[in-house]
């Protein structure tokens, strides 16, 4: 997760230190982002992946740029953090939707099953730190990220004039998302039982 993040601190430093001369702040980056992501979305659900799939890219880009221009302008508030982890699903959500209403439009049914279970997979990803975070754990540890989705899905939209890439992307989405949650709940209960195990020695 360190060495993830430090690669996205390195691409994005110097446009966020240019932002951080403006008046433009963490949440309207976040807001943009999302905005875009609804165009990409309405892209998608007319047909044209290949476009959709830019726009997407593009769009999931601001998800870097706000936390850390919120970072370096010392702007980071809770309620942002918030803004962010919603607008992040509900962007998960819009755009597997929109995925939904191409292949149910093809009438291919077991294609929109398997988008569906992808958007299941990838929520419990999330859902499982938020709990974590909830019971008071630290939990940024995680094999197949939203980071990772975001590339994934994106080279699937991309390539999609390729048969079966797209359903390829999903596929590899949801079983390696189901593969995160069942990590990060282990790490969950190890957590816990260290905890525990500490408070028991106090």
């Amino acid at each position: 997760m360190g060495f993830r993040k430090d690669i996205a601190t390195r691409l994005t430093r110097p446009l966020v230190q240019i932002i951080a001369r403006t008046s433009i702040t963490p949440n309207a980056l976040t807001w943009t982002g999302f905005l875009l992501i609804v165009a990409a979305a309405a892209v998608i659900a007319t047909g044209h992946l290949f476009a959709g799939g830019w726009v997407f890219l593009f769009a999931s880009a601001f998800d870097l740029l706000d936390g850390a221009l919120a970072r370096i302008t010392g702007k980071t508030t809770d309620f942002g953090a918030a803004l962010d982890s919603t607008l992040d699903r509900f962007s998960e959500a819009i755009v597997l939707l929109a995925i939904m209403f191409v292949y149910a439009r093809d009438q291919s049914y077991w294609l929109v099953l398997l988008t569906g279970f992808t958007m299941i997979c990838s929520f419990l990803v999330s859902y499982v730190r938020a709990r974590a975070e909830g019971l008071g754990l630290k939990l940024t540890e995680g094999f197949f990220t939203r980071a990772e989705r975001v590339v994934v899905l994106g080279l699937g939209l991309l390539l999609s004039q390729f048969s079966g890439i797209l359903a390829i992307a999903l596929a590899i989405i949801t079983v390696l998302s189901f593969f995160t949650a069942a990590q990060r709940l282990f790490l969950v209960r190890q957590k816990l039982k260290e905890r525990d195990e500490k408070v028991g020695n106090q």
